[in-house]
């Protein structure tokens, strides 16, 4: 699943292509997606001008301006979507579901195997019911120790679950939780509430650098994820324990195992992981 560095990593690849460009046309070949692409999106965008990209969670938003009316457009890329950037030329692949066609001869393209990401429109982004219920941003000056650590209090479930929760911080997914925990030296089945102060301050310094370098990596090329330009991401070169069951572990090399936790299989180091 395409999350958070994917997203910011498809939200800078298209921004410079589809910034101050108007929506010449809008072609929906397929609508049943997770949640029915609006019927009428073709007239609620053409003529319109994306003035920026955003991104919140794992939600990309466009604005889309005509005169003094904005309407904001919502993309979810879902299990294993992708947005690119291609000429009129060409051809359709399969699961290429949604057009934007630019004014710039461009072609903003949606595509999504499984159909499981999201196309809607709205006045108001951020009273979005998918929006509102997100948790904070991980690469924002509001995620730091004393948020997790408040947010922690009394809970039972595993440290590396309630990372994932995006009620609690949004984007942080499986393969950046393992990493992230394993900087910073925290067992993922710990219970979240017993985890000190002292170690969600190092769980904040590993999760921001886990993401940035990340992003700057162009994501993770896992199964689907390509990037805007259809390139796969390269962090994956850089994984010190997801995906290494049974390997020695970087540090210390101790054989790196696997669990699972809530339904996903989870990595780490014995040693340098030790449950507190």
């Amino acid at each position: 699943m395409p999350e958070l560095p994917e997203v910011e990593t498809t939200r800078r690849g298209i921004f410079p292509h589809v910034q101050g460009q108007n929506i010449a046309q809008v072609v929906v070949r397929e609508s049943r997606l997770r949640w029915a692409v609006p019927a009428d999106l073709n007239q609620q965008l053409e003529g319109r001008r994306i003035t920026d990209v955003l991104r919140r969670g794992k939600y990309l938003i466009l604005p889309c301006e005509r005169e003094a009316d904005v309407r904001f457009l919502i993309i979810h890329l879902g299990m294993s979507g992708n947005l690119r950037l291609v000429d009129k030329s060409i051809a359709l692949k399969k699961h290429d579901h949604i057009d934007w066609v630019l004014d710039n001869g461009l072609i903003l393209r949606y595509h999504d195997p499984r159909r499981f990401g999201a196309v809607l429109s709205t006045y108001d982004w951020q009273q979005h019911e998918l929006i509102t219920r997100l948790g904070v941003e991980p690469l924002s000056t509001d995620f730091d120790a004393a948020y997790l650590y408040q947010r922690a209090q009394n809970k039972r479930q595993a440290v590396k679950n309630f990372l994932m929760d995006s009620h609690q911080v949004v984007g942080v997914g499986n393969i950046y939780a393992s990493e992230s925990l394993f900087q910073a030296k925290i067992h993922p089945a710990q219970a979240a509430g017993t985890v000190s102060e002292a170690a969600y301050q190092r769980l904040v310094t590993a999760v921001v650098a886990v993401l940035q370098a990340a992003i700057e990596q162009g994501g993770t090329s896992l199964r689907d994820f390509r990037q805007s330009d259809g390139k796969p991401g390269y962090f994956k070169q850089s994984l010190q324990v997801y995906g290494r069951a049974g390997e020695p572990c970087l540090i210390c090399k101790q054989s790196v195992e696997q669990i699972r936790l809530g339904q996903r299989g989870s990595y780490f180091c014995p040693q340098c992981q030790a449950m507190r």
